[in-house]
């Protein structure tokens, strides 16, 4: 039988992994805690104290919508859109599109390289 080694990078390859998934985990290690049973861990919601109120919570995340501080999937709330107006139909941007003057096209074309 022959006996194989493993390599540097499969040791480093699985500290990673292990790293990565324990992650969660010590996030939410203050109220959960390890044990000796097939689940590993025992839960204690009773040791989680929360500063907040729910509603403090939603008056926040409704405030950071509108002020456009969440960043995308951070939040599952519709994405707060401020009414500007009737805009422009179709046929109105192509006039005047076509109708520009040179500055104005340069001035266009280098905000829309940045």
């Amino acid at each position: 039988m022959s006996q194989r080694r493993l390599s540097i990078a499969s040791v480093f390859a699985s500290a990673a992994t292990v790293a990565v998934l324990a992650m969660p985990g010590m996030a939410s290690a203050a109220y959960e805690h390890s044990a000796n049973n097939e689940q590993g861990v025992t839960v204690h919601p009773e040791h989680f104290v929360s500063q907040k109120t729910r509603e403090q919570v939603k008056a926040e995340t409704i405030d950071a919508m509108k002020n456009d501080r969440l960043s995308y999937g951070e939040s599952s709330f519709p994405s707060y859109v401020p009414a500007t107006g009737p805009g422009k139909t179709r046929t109105e941007v192509i006039n005047e599109l076509l109708h520009e003057s040179p500055a104005a096209r340069e001035a266009r074309m280098q905000a829309i390289a940045r």
